[in-house]
């Protein structure tokens, strides 16, 4: 897996400075028959190529009348960098990239779909470390400012522990395996696969996983507000090819097993990769269910937490003053920080819709 995966996540290191807080978005906005998702490899993604070469995808465009191009990025940043200037209607990001790229840099951005979130498949994993207590005065490689360096950042909180207690150096996810079967790198916080090629290895220990922190690292389908708000039919054609992608994925029949194979196969893997990687991620199969999640307290919570490690390492921009800063909207109206400046959104309605059979 050397594209999304090892590319994943990088939290916006050029996130609110990009020059899209000054682009207009009204003509692509506009009432339209043409569309564009960009999306990357990860194993909650992958779905979207599924969608594309089995024509499903045009199956559920058509019912609308319009036309959506299913456009992989190998790039995971790039494709929230060109979805933030405006060169594609809908990007797939986890729930931080997109606050502190297209939300924090002035594009009002709306999350379609709650795909999944990281359920063991982030982590830390060390060669002497026997607990996270035993992380004071150490160093930990990661790529910095990635959800891996917010999980390390919550893992030390659990028990007691800041960030100045240790010694974080930042690492290419591309060196990263290399770099552990050195003597120089002891400890390291990383997503799968690299994290399975890392727990191989003999004789160490996984500290803590995303798994102690549920919620937390969410994996979306976002959509440019305005071109959703003009367009409502593009969001049920995404919406609708999404849902009934999952009910085969999920599936143990012939056709689920063979679509896991493809997908695994892919992204670098396998078969038993591929799943072993779903079993670490709790996907939202049914639409229900993921309308359940991003209206709990718990969903809440995580986005709170989130804004806050954003705004602590800077990634809201220079014009944060607080991580007030962005306002983020749920599903029920209530508004998390600037009611004035709300450019994250997360809209359940399309998922209800689903969930109701009414695409």
């Amino acid at each position: 897996m050397k594209t999304r995966e090892l590319s994943k996540r990088l939290g916006a290191l050029v996130g609110a400075g990009l020059l899209a807080t000054s682009l207009s978005f009204s003509a692509s906005a506009q009432e339209r028959d043409s569309f564009s998702i960009a999306w990357s490899i990860y194993v909650g993604w992958m779905p979207w190529q599924y969608a594309d070469d089995s024509g499903i995808m045009k199956k559920w465009a058509d019912k609308y009348d319009i036309e959506v191009d299913v456009v992989q990025i190998n790039d995971y940043i790039e494709s929230i960098n060109q979805f933030t200037a405006g060169q594609f209607d809908a990007v797939v990001a986890t729930s931080m990239d997109s606050l502190s790229i297209p939300a924090a840099s002035g594009v009002d951005s709306t999350a379609l779909i709650v795909g999944d979130y990281s359920d063991g498949n982030d982590g830390v994993v060390s060669k002497d470390a026997a607990t996270l207590a035993d992380l004071k005065g150490t160093t930990v490689h990661l790529v910095e400012l990635s959800v891996s360096h917010y999980l390390l950042v919550r893992a030390l909180d659990s028990v007691g522990l800041e960030e100045r207690d240790i010694n974080v150096v930042n690492i290419s996810d591309a060196d990263l395996v290399s770099a552990f079967q050195t003597d120089d790198v002891r400890t390291v916080a990383t997503w799968n696969p690299l994290l399975s090629e890392i727990e191989a290895f003999p004789d160490v220990t996984k500290l803590f996983d995303s798994s102690e922190i549920p919620g937390h690292i969410k994996d979306l389908a976002v959509v440019n507000t305005e071109v959703l708000e003009q367009n409502p039919n593009f969001g049920k054609a995404l919406v609708g090819a999404w849902y009934e992608v999952m009910s085969i994925i999920q599936s143990d029949t012939e056709e689920g097993r063979e679509a896991r194979a493809t997908l695994g196969e892919n992204s670098g893997t396998d078969l038993a990769g591929y799943e072993a990687q779903l079993a670490a991620t709790r996907m939202f199969y049914e639409p229900s269910s993921a309308v359940e999640f991003i209206n709990s307290d718990q969903a809440r919570d995580a986005m709170d937490a989130v804004r806050q490690f954003s705004f602590e390492k800077g990634l809201l921009g220079q014009g944060a003053m607080s991580p007030d800063f962005v306002g983020i909207e749920f599903p029920d109206g209530s508004i998390m920080g600037d009611e004035g400046n709300v450019k994250f959104r997360f809209d359940d309605s399309f998922m209800q819709m689903a969930a109701d059979g009414e695409l």
